[in-house]
């Protein structure tokens, strides 16, 4: 038998999971998407950076921080110029406008 404290933490957990990808599709849709770093324009990034000084979207300061990630659709991150893994320093070689 599951006690009350159990099935009230395992409630508030699944809760907050179902609110974080209802309000994140690019979650949701994660398996045909992939995390591409150093481009994201400041403010625009999709959520906590590498360095873990934040935890949330738009927190971004700088445009194309190595540290920043987006969603982008799988195979476009490096045609982007951006970078699978996390790097220091500011990417020079974003361009978002390239498909």
């Amino acid at each position: 038998m599951i006690s009350a404290k159990k099935l009230s933490l395992t409630t508030a957990i699944t809760s907050a999971i179902a609110l974080a990808l209802a309000g994140n599709p690019s979650i949701v849709n994660a398996a045909s998407n992939e995390r591409c770093y150093g481009v994201s324009k400041a403010g625009e990034n999709a959520c906590g950076n590498a360095a873990g000084t934040h935890s949330c979207a738009g927190q971004a300061k700088i445009d194309y921080d190595g540290g920043e990630w987006k969603m982008v659709p799988e195979g476009t991150c490096t045609k982007i110029g951006g970078k699978l893994k996390p790097f220091d320093g500011v990417n020079k070689d974003a361009n978002i406008n390239k498909s």
